[in-house]
């Protein structure tokens, strides 16, 4: 595999998007020979100069030759149309501020017809030498687009070859010495370096760019069965748009396995065959594995374009086939689907071509050029789609430009959600909310103009719909901006920066849509999908549109693909709109069991590679749940829902495989409360819960239940032991209770009466408040045996307010910990309420052994009889539970009091006085 190496050209890569691609000029105007004749050719160093186009859009290639001081020759030209105001433009330089500043140089325009490996010569304006220009460009004045230029040298720069009078010839990577078609949208390109043991080959396909291209060798002599042992070259591009290219080897048809031997088989790379008896992937990269050098690769009006170099003769003789360039051999070609790298396949893998594969038979050292004309794609708009939604704001921001759809372009673009330079869709009618971020020197507006950049210094009109020199803020003190397209607002117009050209790109505004049609959406995790819904009596209408291009798009309900419900939408092999529904037990395609939801309003669609599902379906299926699963995707309206998301590149209606897995997936559930219209992300568990978790469970688990154990069973240690511990601990467990309070309150910055364990905990508190106040008025005890009513009440309510506190804090701590399972969808949750369960148990049942024992010393006790609510037996009843050293007081009183006891000896007897 060669993903690395591929990212090895990154740098060239995105460089080469600054030399636009070579530009195919279509001239059906012949020349003026009156001109040509009178115009010297001795008068420039540049004279008999050639050199190539390099591609930058509208799949222009071809060369380009100096005839004289005032013409030059185009040849083997290819051009899409372009508009009506494409002309030859000299600049001097090749960079942003020199091609926009650069002049129209001949009188001569491009017409808007396909140039098809035309050939014409061109006349500069008679005020116009060469001397002046650096740069030959096809340039449209319209939009400042570069289609594609020639970089001109001297010979001065450039030491001439002493064997021939022209300059050295640049060739671009673009252009090959021959060209054969494959198919309607899928072309080979070719060119044979004998003398340096490679063929450079470019392949060429009108295809998605979720696609990839294959082009190979067959085994020698084999005459059927040509996928078998072939040596295949698998290329395509990554979601970040950088190409690759594979050396694959094919021993089955089916995608790449391991057997239960250990090996690999199927279409997999090289590198695989070579470390299948080690789990370990080798690197993908070595040169004794992958033969398939990556040269070059762009990707422009929806046309991919790869250029490799393999070897004649390979070092790799037992995956790789030579080339012998002196007999025809047959080749094998493929289109189809990519599957991203994931944890299992660390590589890209090539999906089912279905029908878009043959073979053709080639000598790569015969000449071919049947390409007449270049490849014309049905969808050329690449650009990432942001659809605005009401509710949640377009976030915008400045960052360096990759991938600018109308080059050449300043080195700093506008950014919408994280996505550089989107096409951005409006709805009319529906306010669009702008959170400027993009920094002080950017000024953000809406124009109808174009390149923006203040029309009105380029002496151009331009209507501005909202935004202007002041609308410029940075992430830490954004502006914001409200725009609310009407019936007047045309169907396209641009976003574009006040001080700098060509930062932004077009808005597309049309008419009501999903957020028109739901009352309510969110945006689910990673800002990926939009999740729309609306809610009736007795079902839930409901909507899902992806925010990135893919084949499939899949929404959950659960907190993971593991025991969820999910909802597919895909489109088929007819084109049609799918919406399939699953029930997942496991994390592989096999776990995913086909369901028949009740679904009514069933729609779906593909726009620009972007899925958007629709249905409806019940609250409630309202059938046996042990015949059927899906009748338990019970939906209540009052419980927040958990949602994830994954994509893919394929999906089928039946048996599904290792292919129907996703590449991209939600990284975290989103909590939707479907009755508020509002959604949170689900979140690890925060410290400072944790610390408010510890905080109650001391107040509640140890302090407060410690405190009352002391006043009832520890009367009867000398001193006023039960009385300290009695009073401290629920000091303490109460001062515990408010500053783990305050902690949960400061770290949700909410306080909601919602959820039943806030109610659970805030009654607690309240009873626990109790009882402090309480035991400040409670009645004096009376000197005698018998309580006076009031005393006999208090004690009552004393005892068991205490008692029910500790009941409800229990039930607080449970909740809580129920809570936090729900919420963070924690696992270690279960087992931290198993153990408050258990010690709670243990605390029980010590507490049967404290009342026992206490029984039993009452029993044994001379004054046993005549138990007390709370403060048990014993002279320290009236001890004052808010005094501090009452007790001693009392146990004074009490000695002063004492009956006065001498013992002498009468008769051997002792007599009590």
């Amino acid at each position: 595999m060669k993903l690395e190496k591929s990212s090895d050209y990154f740098l060239f890569f995105h460089l080469s998007r600054r030399l636009p691609p070579r530009a195919t000029i279509h001239r059906r105007n012949k020349p003026n020979p009156v001109s040509s004749q009178n115009c010297p050719q001795s008068n420039t160093s540049l004279l008999n100069f050639t050199t190539q186009f390099v591609m930058v859009q509208h799949q222009l290639r071809g060369s380009f030759s100096i005839i004289n001081d005032c013409s030059f020759r185009v040849s083997e030209f290819d051009m899409l149309p372009g508009s009506s105001h494409v002309h030859w433009w000299g600049a001097l330089g090749d960079n942003y501020e020199n091609l926009t500043s650069g002049f129209v140089i001949s009188d001569e325009q491009l017409n808007t017809t396909t140039y098809k490996n035309d050939t014409f010569t061109v006349n500069l304006m008679k005020n116009i030498t060469w001397d002046q220009i650096r740069v030959v460009s096809v340039w449209d004045t319209s939009m400042s687009s570069d289609f594609g230029h020639v970089l001109l040298q001297n010979s001065e720069e450039i030491p001439p070859d002493p064997s021939n009078s022209s300059l050295e010839i640049h060739q671009e990577p673009t252009m090959f010495e021959n060209c054969k078609v494959l198919s309607d949208t899928y072309r080979l390109r070719w060119t044979l370096r004998e003398d340096k043991n490679v063929i450079d080959i470019g392949l060429e396909g009108a295809i998605g760019i979720q696609n990839y291209m294959a082009f190979g060798w067959t085994e020698p002599n084999r005459e059927h069965d040509h996928m078998l042992n072939a040596d295949v070259a698998f290329t395509g591009f990554t979601e970040e748009g950088v190409p690759f290219s594979d050396d694959y080897y094919i021993t089955k048809y089916s995608e790449c396995i391991k057997n239960e031997n250990g090996q690999f088989e199927g279409v997999c790379p090289d590198f695989r065959y070579n470390h299948s008896d080690s789990d370990s992937d080798s690197d993908p990269n070595s040169d004794s594995v992958n033969n398939t050098n990556l040269v070059y690769g762009h990707r422009k009006d929806g046309v991919s374009f790869i250029r490799y170099q393999r070897p004649l003769k390979s070092v790799d003789k037992k995956y790789d086939w030579d080339i012998d360039v002196n007999t025809e051999r047959t080749c094998i070609w493929a289109l189809g689907l990519i599957k991203p790298p994931d944890s299992i396949r660390p590589f890209y893998l090539p999906q089912n071509h279905g029908k878009t594969f043959g073979h053709v038979h080639i000598n790569v050292s015969g000449r071919v050029n049947d390409c007449f004309g270049p490849l014309d794609a049905e969808e050329k708009e690449d650009q990432e789609l942001v659809i605005a939604n009401q509710k949640e704001p377009l976030i915008v921001t400045s960052g360096p430009s990759l991938h600018y759809p109308n080059p050449p372009n300043p080195s700093k673009v506008l950014y919408i959600n994280k996505k550089q330079t989107p096409v951005l869709r409006v709805e009319r009618g529906v306010p669009v909310k702008f959170s400027i971020q993009a920094g002080h020197d950017v000024a953000f507006y809406v124009t109808s103009d174009p390149l923006g950049g203040n029309a009105t210094v380029r002496n151009a009109s331009e209507t501005v719909y909202v935004g202007g020199p002041t609308a410029q803020g940075v992430q830490s003190d954004p502006q914001e901006l409200l725009w609310s397209p009407d019936r007047n607002t045309p169907d396209q117009v641009y976003y574009q920066s006040v001080f700098t050209q060509k930062m932004g790109w077009k808005v597309e505004v049309v008419d009501g849509g999903l957020n028109d049609m739901y009352k309510n959406s969110v945006l689910l995790d990673d800002q990926q999908v939009n999740f729309f819904w609306t809610l009736s009596e007795k079902s839930i209408s409901i909507a899902a549109r992806a925010e990135k291009k893919s084949g499939y798009l899949a929404v959950g309900f659960g907190s993971e693909m593991e025991n969820s419900f999910a909802y597919v939408g895909w489109i088929d092999l007819n084109g049609s709109g799918r919406v399939d529904t699953y029930w997942i037990d496991g994390m592989n395609a096999q776990s995913l069991h086909p369901t028949n939801e009740n679904l009514t309003y069933v729609r779906c669609k593909s726009e620009s590679g972007v899925i958007t599902l629709e249905f409806t379906r019940p609250l409630d299926p309202n059938c046996d749940p042990k015949t059927r699963p899906e009748c338990n995707n019970i939906i209540e309206p009052t419980t927040p829902v958990k949602l994830i998301w994954a994509m893919g590149a394929k999906w089928s209606a039946g048996h599904l495989t290792q292919s129907n897995m996703h590449s991209v997936k939600s990284s975290k559930p989103v909590r939707v409360s479907l009755i508020r219209g509002s959604a949170e992300a689900e979140e690890d568990l925060r410290p400072v819960l944790a610390v408010h978790g510890f905080m109650m469970f001391l107040a509640w688990g140890i302090l407060l239940p410690g405190g009352i154990l002391a006043a009832r069973y520890t009367k009867h240690l000398t001193g006023d032991i039960w009385f300290k511990i009695h009073v401290y601990s629920q000091y303490s467990g109460l001062a515990i209770t408010f500053l783990g309070l305050l902690f949960a309150i400061a770290e949700l910055r909410a306080f909601h009466l919602e959820s039943l364990h806030v109610k659970f905990g805030i009654l607690t508190i309240l009873t626990g408040c109790i009882q402090p106040v309480n035991a400040y008025f409670r009645p004096k005890k009376p000197a005698n045996e018998n309580l006076s009513f009031k005393r006999a009440i208090w004690e009552f309510v004393h005892s068991y307010t205490g008692r029910s506190a500790i009941v409800m804090g229990i039930a607080a701590l449970i909740s809580g910990m129920k809570q936090l399972g729900n919420r963070y969808d924690d696992k270690n949750t279960i087992g931290l309420t198993w153990a408050l369960i258990i010690w709670v148990g243990l605390c029980g049942l010590t507490v049967l052994y404290l009342e026992y024992m206490e029984q039993k010393r009452r029993r044994e006790s001379e004054s046993g009889l005549g138990g007390n609510w709370v403060l048990g037996n014993g002279e320290d009843e009236d001890a004052d539970l808010l005094g501090n050293g009452n007790g001693n007081h009392r146990e004074k009183e009490s000695e002063s009091e004492r009956m006065e006891i001498q013992l002498e000896p009468v008769s051997g007897r002792y007599t009590v006085i």
